[in-house]
């Protein structure tokens, strides 16, 4: 049998690990929101009021704009550089170890969980959609992914991505999705409501059905060594990895799980009873990964992005206090 104290400690370091990004997620949106009051003049200063450069990991489709701009001109725009640097990181963390950002590090996807746990509870159980129906709702995240990749990084001229991000409204966009959150308008109050109650009947609603971001991550992860890997003859057929999947993925019948909905959460790993049957497992490599291989390359390709970003200069943005200052005041304008 397996040990099943590092079976259930793994489950238990990917919460610590959900737990912790989601934390310092809110502790960047609030200092950031405390720095935006002091501009207003709402506020004195103080030091937990300070902008940082983690607010732009939340403006995927200006970074879109960055990767068409960067990859033009060799240069990475300095206003909001970070906002790239995620983005990239992210896309690098896809490509080496599966959607480990999507089930260990996002916050969406942190909530989204939490979501279709409190749900189970509540019901006993959750719920699946039709397959006829599943299969077409998880081409909409596709589908808009193409939308914003057209509209982007093929129909978007080098002259206009140039414009946008020398613009005003690039400049004031962490204000204005920090606005998103804290002033939301009744349309999009709705829209959270409906999006978290359905997300108590079907585990991972946004991510599974509706996140651009997490088909791009997907699909890069196609690209990625690790797979979770089956021992056919070994393997007993409980199906409890395939009932432990929170993206309802058939692992008891794959010999490999290549499937761009995995999202490396490794749940399926942890409900395996059996020893070394279920891995994270590497092409080159017979043996069993120890189960911290998986998370710690994760965490590590994480840090390695964000810190290079840091030592090349590339992290802070250009803008000083004075520039917000002087934009704050034309934020409702910069809206429309």
């Amino acid at each position: 049998m397996r040990n099943r104290g590092a079976a259930e400690g793994i489950v238990a370091v990917r919460r610590v690990v959900q737990g912790f990004f989601l934390g310092f997620i809110l502790l960047v949106g609030t200092r950031f929101a405390l720095f935006i009051r002091y501009v207003e003049g709402e506020a004195v200063f103080s030091s937990l009021a300070q902008r940082s450069p983690g607010v732009e990991g939340f403006l995927p489709i200006g970074a879109l704009v960055s990767l068409k701009h960067w990859l033009q001109s060799g240069q990475i725009h300095p206003v909001h550089p970070a906002a790239l640097v995620i983005f990239l990181t992210i896309c690098l963390i896809c490509l080496l170890a599966r959607k480990g950002f999507c089930s260990w590090l996002c916050p969406v996807g942190t909530l989204s969980e939490w979501a279709h746990r409190l749900g189970r509870r509540l019901w006993g159980r959750n719920f699946r959609i039709w397959r006829w129906l599943d299969l077409p709702l998880r081409g909409g995240k596709y589908l808009l992914l193409l939308f914003f990749v057209k509209l982007i990084l093929l129909d978007m001229p080098g002259e206009a991505v140039a414009a946008f991000l020398a613009s005003p409204y690039w400049a004031v966009s962490d204000i204005k999705m920090l606005h998103f959150f804290t002033r939301m308008s009744l349309t999009t109050l709705t829209v959270h409501l409906a999006l978290t109650g359905l997300s108590l009947f079907y585990a991972n609603f946004w991510c599974r059905y509706l996140c651009p971001y997490g088909a791009l991550l997907g699909l890069l992860s196609l690209a990625s060594p690790f797979r979770i890997r089956r021992d056919i003859e070994g393997c007993t057929g409980c199906r409890r990895c395939s009932a432990a999947c929170p993206s309802f993925l058939p692992v008891h019948v794959k010999k490999e799980v290549r499937s761009p909905e995995c999202t490396g959460c490794l749940s399926c790993v942890a409900a395996c009873p059996e020893r070394a049957i279920l891995q994270m497992a590497l092409p080159f490599r017979r043996e069993p990964l120890p189960l911290f291989v998986y998370p710690a390359t994760v965490l590590l390709l994480y840090g390695l992005g964000i810190g290079a970003g840091m030592l090349t200069g590339h992290w802070q943005s250009s803008l000083t206090l004075a520039d917000y200052q002087r934009l704050l005041p034309l934020l409702d304008l910069l809206a429309h």
